[in-house]
């Protein structure tokens, strides 16, 4: 499972340096905000996919791994506190300047295929972390998730901007995700504030705890 851990890891790392790539330079193709923004956000997504990926490759098994795994815990957390406020950002610049995703082939081709491939990708990692007990691939797995969002949010606003000049539904639509987002921050940061409480708490992949989305109690397992 380890294995099967970090090919997932590696595959995310790489999609998102190449995601990256083809929408900053296809946001400025097109001098589209969004676009530019949503490419920043997936060098998030790698940092965060790179830190955990060296957790299982070289902290696996060590003395110290879980204090490693609790700070790489409270760094994906400052990671969704962070992207929120990108998210918050964006949306706000896109209501001033009244502008939406404007309209790029490559970047409606780019929202596509992250939003068929990903959530898949996301989903398969939330269950392996759940199998192996590791919260930093659960937190990081919920952080792809996130992406994924922003790209359907994304390639809504490509496509109603384009068809109907909606350019106030991508960042209407992006704001959606920023309470998640701060919850799942703040859940991260504040970790060592709840040491009692997760002893009874521990990571599920069944479908009363959403596929590992919420973390919920040991007997949700006998549901």
């Amino acid at each position: 499972m380890h294995r099967t851990a970090k090919s997932l890891l590696l595959f995310t790392i790489i999609y998102n340096i190449a995601e990256g790539v083809v929408a900053v330079w296809a946001g400025i193709a097109a001098g589209s905000i969004s676009l530019v923004a949503f490419g920043a956000d997936s060098y998030l997504e790698v940092a965060v996919a790179s830190l955990v990926y060296w957790r299982l490759a070289v902290k696996h098994g060590d003395d110290d791994s879980g204090e490693f795994e609790e700070r790489i815990e409270k760094f994906i957390g400052w990671t969704f506190l962070v992207l929120a406020a990108a998210v918050v950002f964006q949306s706000v610049v896109g209501f001033s300047n009244r502008s939406g995703a404007e309209e790029s082939v490559p970047g409606f081709v780019l929202a596509i295929v992250s939003v068929t491939l990903m959530p898949a990708i996301a989903l398969w990692k939330l269950r392996l972390a759940a199998e192996m007990d590791i919260r930093s691939l659960a937190a990081e797995a919920k952080e792809t998730l996130a992406c994924s969002y922003l790209s359907v949010t994304l390639l809504i606003g490509l496509s109603f901007n384009a068809l109907l000049g909606w350019w106030w539904l991508d960042p209407l639509t992006a704001l959606l995700l920023v309470p998640w987002l701060i919850r799942e921050g703040l859940e991260g940061v504040r970790e060592d504030d709840d040491d009692d409480e997760e002893e009874s708490v521990k990571l599920c992949s069944c479908r009363a705890c959403l596929f590992g989305l919420r973390r919920c109690r040991s007997n949700c397992r006998l549901a």
